[in-house]
């Protein structure tokens, strides 16, 4: 554009020179004129047309110069705008760039989340299948509904007849024994009820071994007297628990269920 401009402007100066030097022709012309034929009538009018060309072209330049400024302005006002655009560009690149690498950033932290989530699933199944494949041990059960058992000359097995709950079918109301089905940690619990008796009493035995002696005297037959006892054995598959009446010893139970044997696994080994 620049180009543009510097040559007009060079050819302003030389249409500029040659107009000045026609001008001061024509003047001589004119005085000779004065003094010479009418035969250079013609070459006079030639010239005045010269010169009115000339002053046309001159319009002409100044017409095309004008333009030639505007159209400047106008390169200069779309060069601010392109600047402008530009640099909103840049700034929608730098957001674009910032958008993109939190995405990067929660993608990843989707990712991280999806593993754990697919590991706590896992970890979800495990403990579902163990839990599944863990044996439910747990029951609780009553004495009898004819009151007053005992004394007797001789130690008995307690039968705890009124079963309530047996899952797992651990305990067998038909010979009182619980049997443990796998090997862990139990917890086991008794209560014993006596009632218009001397001594009431219940001994713990462990594959017909006694492991817990338990007696009490009352010495008012009209004054109920009862007691609580509970064990953690450690049982491998197999061991057999049951409850001994001793003999000289007495145990009270209705349908009321005063005297209750209950246990539970705690947990394998």
């Amino acid at each position: 554009m620049r180009v543009v401009v510097g040559l007009l402007l060079l050819l302003l100066g030389l249409c500029g020179s040659g107009a000045q030097g026609e001008a001061g022709g024509l003047g001589e012309v004119a005085e000779i004129n004065q003094n010479t034929d009418p035969k250079h009538a013609a070459e006079e009018s030639t010239e005045q047309t010269t010169q009115q060309t000339t002053c046309d072209i001159w319009t002409e330049l100044r017409a095309l110069r004008d333009m030639v400024v505007e159209l400047n302005v106008h390169v200069e006002l779309l060069q601010r705008e392109n600047s402008v655009q530009a640099t909103e560009l840049v700034s929608l690149e730098s957001r674009l760039t910032s958008s993109e690498s939190k995405t990067s950033d929660l993608e990843k932290e989707n990712a991280d989340l999806q593993t754990r989530l697919s590991s706590s699933e896992s970890r979800i199944d495990q403990l579902e299948t163990e839990n599944a494949e863990k044996p439910k041990v747990a029951f609780y059960t009553a004495l009898t509904d004819a009151e007053t058992l005992g004394p007797n000359n001789t130690d008995i097995t307690l039968k705890y007849s009124k079963v309530f709950t047996n899952i797992g079918n651990a305990y067998n109301p038909s010979t009182g024994f619980f049997t443990a089905p796998v090997k862990g940690v139990y917890n086991l619990q008794f209560t014993v009820f006596g009632y218009h008796a001397g001594n009431i009493g219940v001994d713990v035995y462990k594959n017909n071994q006694r492991i817990m002696a338990n007696w009490e005297r009352n010495d008012n037959n009209y004054v109920p007297e009862y007691f609580t006892k509970s064990l953690v054995l450690e049982l491998t598959a197999g061991d057999e628990i049951h409850l001994v009446l001793p003999s000289g010893c007495s145990i009270y139970d209705s349908s009321d269920n005063y005297s209750t044997f209950s246990g539970s696994l705690l947990f394998t080994l």
